[in-house]
């Protein structure tokens, strides 16, 4: 099957149609879009649809192209995504965007789910209270990282030492110990958010490493990536590849 009927096969499942208003004022554009994003980057490698779609969601709160983010919680919604997975995939991005970018992304989700009558708020997925975040937090980030935690809380100057416990406590503790989406998931979104943003290539190999830690192979980082390129770019994609490859170099 050639990449036109792909598309439209896809589109359909992902959007419930196959048509949409930039067909009418760009088809040009709008065809190149959709055959090389849905007639070829869905079908590339092992990944699940949903987990498509997680990724595109936090790639689109990174770049805050909110329209598309829209558009891409129905598609979400339309294949079997649970409001709650959407929020814990938008709440993901919150410690490595900032709270606004967070607050923009999920502001038009939750408009989504009032137009279709789905309660807010959603169950909350909350699983750490005041006493356990920072020891919670601490244990998942070495899980994901390893014993290189201690050293970082012991090594850091005092004036400093505030900025890892927040790390351990707020992105560890308050985010990652959340359910609905696993560490696995929770890893590679980061991996996609991080390279979606551009100049920090450190973190991305660090994450690189967390992704392996937790069971994501690097052929799962790499399609991960690939189904960012659409919506982040070639520069941004190919600096990603990079990091992977230098921490897992390819074997001859």
């Amino acid at each position: 099957m050639d990449r036109g009927k792909l598309s439209e096969e896809k589109f359909k499942v992902l959007f419930g149609q196959t048509t949409v208003p930039l067909a009418e004022t760009d088809p040009d554009l709008q065809d190149i879009l959709n055959r090389f994003i849905f007639g070829e980057v869905f079908y590339h490698g092992e990944l699940t649809d949903k987990l498509r779609e997680l990724i595109t969601i936090v790639v689109l709160t990174t770049n805050q192209t909110l329209d598309q983010l829209q558009a891409h919680v129905f598609t979400s919604l339309n294949i079997g995504i649970s409001p709650e997975e959407i929020k814990e995939a938008i709440y993901q991005c919150a410690p490595y965007l900032g709270f606004p970018k967070a607050l923009n992304a999920i502001n038009k989700a939750n408009e989504v789910f009032t137009q279709l009558n789905i309660s807010l708020p959603v169950e909350s997925q909350k699983r750490v209270t005041e006493e356990t975040r920072f020891g919670e937090g601490l244990k998942v980030q070495k899980e994901i990282f390893g014993d290189v935690i201690d050293q970082m809380h012991k090594n850091a100057p005092e004036n400093q030492k505030h900025i890892q416990n927040f790390l351990s406590a707020f992105c560890f503790g308050d985010i990652y110990t959340r359910t609905a989406l696993d560490i696995k998931t929770r890893e590679l979104l980061t991996l996609c958010i991080l390279s979606a943003m551009g100049g920090c290539e450190s973190q991305v190999k660090s994450h690189v490493f967390g992704n392996l830690k937790v069971g994501n192979e690097k052929n799962t980082q790499l399609e991960a990536i690939t189904q960012c390129l659409p919506y982040m770019g070639f520069p941004r994609t190919l600096n990603a590849i990079s990091c992977i490859n230098e921490v897992i170099p390819e074997s001859k």
